[in-house]
């Protein structure tokens, strides 16, 4: 079994991942890290789903980094170019052979007497164990599972004779050309892959069982590209990129504060964009307000042509049954169909799946409570990157990776050798730590850690207000404790 030593290591290679080595490359240049990497390449999802048409579902304003601004001009951009913005930034920072790939993290365990963390991955492409040890853990594994997608139970579905697919296995060999096509879902996912299909295929059906809310944004930022010709990229920058949270934070909070004016908004903006006699409100009118799901994005409005054009339909319905021919409905309607596509979302899976364990018992993470939305009560020395629920994920592990960062810096300054989180007092608080109505977050709901009623043990999904917490607030308060091992203090002694 092999076995490596460093200060940090970052588990995950994907957007996330990369960007927090390259803080620390940065702003902590002699801490030394490595990147654990399940699968054998760079991108994390980026890399992974390779379903037609995917992309962005944020301004790549805001989901680039914020070190290394985005300057293409697509403000919502392909898979294909955000995999390739991540793999040019790693390279540019020198962070490439710090990663090993085919490393599955399958648990980490914390001794408090040595004050170190020992973690144990499994090699996908030989077999073995590894052994990695380290002071200071960092999960960039986000919080889906990558391994399986969610597709409920369908009735009848070993009768159907045609093609089934789910998103995140997406075979390379599906031929869809003037085909009949059914995507089932109507997320992100279901939005992106009706218009990119209806290009090639006979005719695409999206079948939901309710509807969601889309906004279509240009899928190109022209105030970005004159602001680029007109001042230095330095100043231009964080001009766009602050333009961005804005509008983002604005919509946001007038979602919460007016979710019925909101609610107008969303669907006359969707009415404009479809045939006059398109039933709106049967199809892109939810029951639910604003943010309490995410809002899908469609550049260009490509959802809403399709559909203007006869390319695409949308058909809101229960499937009572798979046929060997297709679909039939509650409502008693047959979807013919040679492909169906189950577009039926992902499972959570916090921390990237790992168990872990401090001075030899098991973290139930249901039991912990999230400290500044980036740690977790009780476990010391440890942070995980989650990014927001009304904006760019990137927004957040920027921020995170910048306070991690500043924390190991200042127990370096003051000779410390944990930092450990504290729940707040009285009961276990019960609102989840990521507070959204899905489908995904609902089911697994009982796994996940919680949050407080304040700071720091709030989330509060506020891109200005976490800038000035995580970057210039205090790093000691009451929701954490900062010690030295006892190794340490035997030889101080």
């Amino acid at each position: 079994m092999t076995r490596e030593h460093g200060d940090v290591l970052i588990v995950g290679a994907g957007l996330s991942g990369i960007g927090a080595a390259c803080h620390l490359v940065r702003e902590n240049p002699g801490k030394t890290f490595t990147i654990l990497e399940a699968r054998g390449a760079i991108g994390g999802t980026w890399d992974l789903f390779r379903y037609p048409g995917i992309r962005s579902d944020s301004d790549m304003f805001t989901l680039g980094y914020e070190f290394r601004p985005w300057t293409d001009a697509k403000a919502i951009a392909d898979g294909e170019s955000i995999r390739r913005y991540i793999r040019e930034t790693a390279r540019e920072y020198g962070v490439e052979d710090r990663i090993r790939f085919h490393h599955k993290v399958v648990r980490a365990e914390w001794s408090s007497a040595d004050a170190r963390w020992t973690v144990t991955a499994e090699r996908s492409d030989t077999g073995e164990t590894a052994e990695f040890t380290c002071g200071f853990l960092f999960t960039n594994a986000g919080y889906y599972d990558y391994d399986e997608g969610y597709t409920p139970k369908f009735p009848g579905v070993e009768d159907y004779r045609g093609r089934l697919v789910h998103p995140q296995h997406w075979p390379e060999d599906l031929d869809y050309a003037g085909r009949r096509v059914v995507v089932i879902g109507s997320g992100a996912t279901a939005v992106t892959l009706v218009p990119a299909m209806a290009e090639k295929a006979g005719h695409v059906t999206m079948l939901q069982r309710s509807p969601s809310y889309v906004l279509a944004l240009p899928g190109t930022d022209r105030l970005a590209q004159r602001l680029r010709r007109i001042l230095p990229s330095k100043v231009a920058d964080p001009v766009i990129r602050w333009q961005h949270v804005l509008a983002s934070s604005l919509l946001f909070s007038l979602s919460r504060r007016r979710p019925g004016l909101v609610k107008k908004l969303l669907r006359k903006a969707a009415q404009r964009q479809l045939p006059p006699d398109f039933d709106v409100d049967t199809h892109f009118n939810p029951s639910y307000d604003p943010w309490d799901q995410r809002l899908c994005v469609v550049p260009d409005g490509d959802l809403f042509r399709a559909v203007r054009h006869g390319r695409a339909s949308v058909v809101t319905d229960r499937i009572a049954t798979f046929t060997e021919r297709g679909l039939r409905l509650e409502s008693g309607r047959e979807l013919a169909a040679d492909v169906i596509v189950t577009a039926t979302g992902l499972n959570l899976q916090p921390v990237g799946g790992m168990t872990l364990a401090v001075d030899g018992e098991d973290v139930d993470l249901s039991r912990t409570v999230s400290y500044k939305g980036m740690m977790l009560s009780g476990v010391p020395n440890f942070a995980l990157t989650v990014g927001y629920t009304n904006a760019s994920w990137t927004l957040k592990a920027d921020l995170v990776a910048r306070y991690v960062g500043r924390l190991l810096r200042h127990m370096d300054e003051h000779g410390y050798d944990r930092c450990t989180p504290k729940a707040p007092p009285g009961p276990l608080p019960s609102v989840p730590f990521i507070d959204l109505k899905s489908g995904y977050v609902l089911r697994s709901i009982d796994k996940l850690p919680k949050q407080g009623d304040d700071a720091p043990w709030r989330l509060y999904q506020n891109y200005p207000r976490d800038v000035l917490l995580l970057r210039r607030g205090p790093l000691e308060d009451e929701g954490i404790e900062f010690s030295r091992a006892a190794a340490r203090k035997t030889a101080a002694v």
